[in-house]
């Protein structure tokens, strides 16, 4: 049987936490690496940045005590990639210093051998196999791991929504946006409908799906205001 049930509860790793000793210096860092921008909060000694990867689905939160300590650099954080040439070159173009292609003497992580990084990539060039590195200013570092194909059961089997759930769904979005609807200026449905619909099927309840729709649209109306 399967591990990746359909029952089981949903948890996805969506962030990762570490203090740097400059915040706007670290955030400057990211930015120039092409990373999504979403938040910078100030709260008395408290500051969080938090950033995203492109096209990842989880972010970094990092800043001044978001963690208890500063209890050194993180380290090994790993940024998957379908192409290390490409990967490697565009950070390269942004001015950060990357490591050559590496693969592991032992295996991927292997670092209890001897001499566990050897250059070039995998000899066999399997998928998962070939790497590089490089370090924010704070000696974070990361790995860029090239997956061109993924193991059998590396990737979660999620349901299709069958034909009359999705119905039910769709009259339930068209309710809760008829309030935002009388409430609000003119707008195009879709744009509401489409986080309300994704928060649902995320498993947020109606009220809360309705309050991420209204956010978004939020958002949303200064880019539409141009």
């Amino acid at each position: 049987m399967s591990s990746n049930s359909v029952n089981n509860p949903t948890m996805k790793l969506e962030i990762v936490v570490f203090n740097v000793s400059d915040v706007d210096r670290a955030k400057a860092f990211y930015k120039n690496l092409g990373w999504r921008f979403d938040i910078d909060v100030v709260e008395g000694s408290f500051r969080g940045v938090q950033m995203t990867p492109p096209n990842s689905d989880a972010s970094i939160i990092f800043g001044k005590g978001v963690t208890p300590d500063n209890g050194g650099s993180a380290h090994s954080l790993v940024l998957v990639v379908e192409n290390l040439d490409t990967a490697r070159k565009d950070l390269l173009d942004r001015g950060v210093n990357v490591s050559e292609i590496f693969h592991y003497a032992g295996g991927p992580f292997n670092n209890a051998v001897e001499t566990p990084r050897l250059p070039g990539r995998d000899p066999q060039g399997h998928s998962y196999f070939s790497f590089a590195s490089f370090e924010d200013p704070d000696g974070n570092l990361w790995l860029l791991q090239e997956i061109t194909t993924r193991l059998p059961g590396r990737l979660w089997d999620f349901p299709q929504t069958d034909v009359a759930t999705l119905a039910t769904l769709l009259r339930e979005t068209a309710e809760h946006h008829d309030h935002y609807e009388k409430t609000h200026g003119e707008h195009d449905w879709w744009d509401w409908y489409a986080p309300y619909l994704s928060a649902r099927q995320n498993g947020s309840s109606p009220e809360e799906a309705a309050a991420a729709a209204d956010r978004y649209m939020e958002e949303l109306s200064p880019v539409l205001s141009r």
